[in-house]
């Protein structure tokens, strides 16, 4: 099976196990890994150095681009891109190097980390700029900072300052999606953070819905979320902003649009656009108030 093929075709889940991972040239992914138990990862500023070096050093040698990063006492978070099919060999380096000298400098011995790392795949860069701001809004959530930039030890400044900061760190792929002007870039970005802080965020590793959550809030305010999402196929030709999506869910809702032909239609293109945003379909059918097989059904209709 061709990896990027399945991703495309929506053959693949974003969400990957232990186990499993998606592992292929081209696969932008959202890394998360936490210490195990009660332990700390980090205990003083030499410890959050270390990583960063071997962070470095890992993107060097094995042609990863990292994009964003936050280094949480017990937990990190990474978005990166592959380069060459070699994602478990970097992580495993990373992480076994990492706690192999962290053990050794503290004297301890056991598993530093809570089992092998979790991947979530970016299947769109709607996705893919709501795991940005859900990372560098994570030391805020966390009561470490009040603002997303007073956290040194995230990537979040290469985000905001102008000019861009020399560093192994590329945030171009995520400031391009927003202008091709840097300062303008920027500046938007800046704008997503703040509203992003007004948002109640979940956390990923007990709810798997937080980013799509903070994606959709973010949404309602800056509409061309919703044009960003690259459309698989069997998703919708034409892409509703959030606004006209709602109000066609709240007509549902109301019973204003009714089982005939044509609300069918209009149903299963609600359906679709849901289908576009990450929900599964027993989340559609309790969003629109219909049974998971009407779901399905809808989604096997063709087109009109």
């Amino acid at each position: 099976m061709n990896p990027m093929g399945a991703l495309e075709n929506g053959r693949v889940k974003r969400f990957f196990s232990a186990r499993q991972k998606m592992n292929a040239p081209g696969v932008i992914s959202h890394i998360t890994q936490r210490a195990s138990g009660a332990e700390r990862l980090f205990h003083e500023e030499d410890d959050y150095l270390e990583l960063l070096v071997r962070l470095k050093k890992v993107s060097e040698t094995y042609e990863i681009e990292f994009i964003a990063f936050a280094l949480m006492p017990n937990h990190v978070h990474f978005l990166l891109y592959q380069n060459e099919a070699n994602l478990n060999e970097a992580m495993r380096d990373l992480f076994s190097q990492y706690a192999r000298g962290h053990n050794k400098k503290y004297e301890r011995k056991g598993h530093l980390f809570g089992g092998r790392y979790r991947q979530a795949v970016c299947l769109d860069e709607s996705y893919f700029l709501a795991v940005s701001l859900y990372i560098h809004l994570n030391p805020v959530r966390a009561g470490l900072v009040v603002q997303p930039t007073d956290y040194r030890w995230s990537s979040c400044r290469l985000f905001t300052e102008s000019p861009v900061t020399q560093s192994f760190v590329s945030p171009q792929r995520i400031l391009e999606l927003l202008s091709q002007d840097p300062q303008e870039a920027q500046g938007i970005y800046r704008e997503m953070l703040e509203e992003g802080q007004k948002i109640k965020m979940g956390e990923v590793f007990e709810d798997r819905r937080a980013i799509h959550d903070l994606q959709w809030s973010l949404s309602s305010v800056f509409h061309f979320l919703g044009k960003l999402a690259t459309l698989r196929k069997g998703e919708p030709s034409k892409h509703w902003d959030e606004t006209e999506l709602e109000e066609r869910i709240a007509a549902l809702e109301k019973g204003r649009i009714h089982p005939l032909p044509r609300d069918k239609e209009a149903k299963r293109y609600l359906a679709e656009q849901l289908i576009s945003r990450g929900f599964t379909r027993g989340e559609i059918a309790r969003k629109l108030g219909v049974s998971r097989k009407t779901i399905y059904n809808l989604l096997a209709q063709p087109p009109k």
